[in-house]
């Protein structure tokens, strides 16, 4: 595969992008978008992006639920967490 072929959730980045940031590029995509004055091509690349940055920002979220979930309560009253199986 060539530099030039489009890999958008591996090569752009996604991966490495915080909820927030992620949560902001994929706004930004939405108001353009909402604009209507990109060009088709510019319009589909643009959707495609933000199909893998709310799957990135959907996975963020679940991993944070496990997360929460997995702090409980012990028996002696204290709290604790165990580590969340994300596998």
């Amino acid at each position: 595969m060539t530099a030039s072929s489009k890999q958008p959730a591996k090569a752009d980045g996604i991966s490495e992008l915080s909820f927030e940031d992620a949560m902001l590029e994929l706004e930004k995509i939405v108001r353009n978008l909402e604009d209507g004055k990109t060009k088709l091509d510019e319009s589909v690349a643009a959707y495609e992006r933000g199909a893998a940055l709310r799957r990135h920002c959907e996975n963020k979220l679940k991993e944070a639920q496990l997360t929460v979930e997995k702090i409980s309560i012990a028996d002696d009253g204290s709290l604790k967490r165990e580590p969340a199986k994300l596998d």
